[in-house]
């Protein structure tokens, strides 16, 4: 069993940058793969950025691809996402989700895991 939750973000203008954090309870937390998704109103969910359990493999979607890092500190029980260079078509409710499983990563059904969610806005 795992508990997510999110946090670091805001309202901010176009070009800043943001971290999100990800706080996970559990004790096999090394053990999952983790992922960042977003939603905007009236959108599915989409993915953002994966990391493997290790730490030592990462994908982001193209769409944030050189402006979005995926990091993890698996002694922390911690995962970020670092967002520079923000647009603002980058506004929506980030999640981070995990699952033991790194099949099917980018797909949001297959997560067994979800935090709550924290809000992006980036302004023009």
């Amino acid at each position: 069993q795992v508990q997510l939750v999110e946090s670091g973000g805001g309202l901010v203008q176009a070009g800043d940058s943001l971290r999100l954090s990800c706080a996970a309870s559990g004790r096999t937390f090394s053990s999952y793969v983790m992922t960042w998704f977003r939603q905007a109103p009236g959108k599915e969910r989409e993915f953002v950025a994966h990391m493997t359990w290790s730490g030592e493999n990462s994908y982001c979607a193209d769409s944030v691809k050189g402006r979005f890092t995926i990091s993890r500190d698996n002694a922390k029980n911690m995962v970020y996402l670092q967002m520079n260079s923000l647009k603002p078509e980058d506004t929506a409710v980030y999640y981070c989700a995990a699952k033991s499983s790194g099949f099917g990563y980018a797909q949001p059904r297959r997560y067994d895991y979800w935090g709550q969610g924290t809000q992006v806005t980036v302004s023009s």
